[in-house]
């Protein structure tokens, strides 16, 4: 796992162990938070342990940004922290979440230990707002990669915590291309000094519109190929056929993770776009 320190009181952990997933932590004078958890204990105990060893506090708060479980299996592990998600996170966390993770530890002996919590404290749509000390954290919801996404912003600093509505490859096939589209465009012109990816490397400052705009034309470029390829008389094989290149990304992204991330999403625009002439 990797460690980076992005402002005086803000870290971000990296799994070496799972795509590069992202996790954070925000020191106040009254506590941390932690914001997303890593998918395998080891790696969020470490975090634990760091916050509680090594800064001396503890977690008062957990932030689940969207149900999937590489977000979200570690918030068991930091009991008597309350969960801030969205209220939608909570509803799929207790249906879907608790399912897959039944089936993960079938397979998966060290997720044996691992219990679902459910975020305590939620909100709908809009914004939130979490004092703590001298740190205020704004939630809002963003959905495209889920349709429980948030984001948190650190107030004071300037960090966005973007989750998963900001990787290496947009990714919307658990979500909505729409809503991605319009989540991304509402995250453009902020000022934001550094902004967390749910996977990958921090962004700075200066490449933050940068990253948007590549990704929106990811997804504009996407979207085309898809449309050209549905009137072919082959759709299926031209569908296949659309490269992740084509569509402005590399295949190396995510330590070679991308061009599957990019076929799903392929597959899953297809479907949706081909609603509406079935009708």
């Amino acid at each position: 796992m990797q460690r980076e320190r992005v402002a005086d009181d803000i870290y971000v952990f990296t799994s070496d162990l799972y795509v590069q997933v992202t996790a954070g932590v925000v020191v106040t004078s009254q506590g941390a938070v932690v914001i997303d958890t890593l998918a395998y204990p080891e790696e969020t105990r470490l975090i634990k342990r760091f916050v509680e060893t090594r800064l001396g506090t503890t977690v008062r708060y957990v932030v689940n940004t969207h149900f999937h479980a590489d977000h979200t299996t570690g918030t068991c592990f930091f009991e008597g922290a309350r969960v801030i998600g969205h209220a939608i996170c909570r509803e799929l966390l207790d249906k879907r979440g608790r399912q897959s993770l039944e089936q993960a530890k079938l397979t998966a002996p060290e997720l044996r230990e691992v219990s679902l919590v459910l975020p305590d404290m939620v909100f709908e749509g809009g914004m939130m707002s979490l004092h703590l000390g001298n740190k205020t954290l704004q939630f809002w919801s963003t959905p495209g990669h889920s349709p429980d996404s948030i984001v948190c912003l650190v107030k004071e600093d300037r960090t966005l915590f973007a989750a998963d509505t900001l990787m290496p490859i947009p990714y919307f096939v658990d979500g909505s291309y729409d809503d991605f589209v319009e989540s991304l465009n509402r995250l453009r012109n902020n000022n934001y000094e550094n902004v967390v990816q749910g996977h990958g490397e921090i962004i700075l400052r200066g490449e933050v519109e940068e990253k948007i705009a590549e990704d929106l034309d990811y997804l504009y470029k996407l979207r085309a190929a898809v449309d050209m390829a549905l009137v072919e008389a082959a759709p299926d094989k031209a569908l296949e056929a659309i490269s992740i290149e084509q569509c402005g990304k590399s295949r190396i992204l995510l330590n070679g993770a991308a061009p599957q991330l990019h076929r799903h999403n392929v597959l899953a625009l297809a479907s949706a776009r081909r609603e509406p002439a079935q009708l």
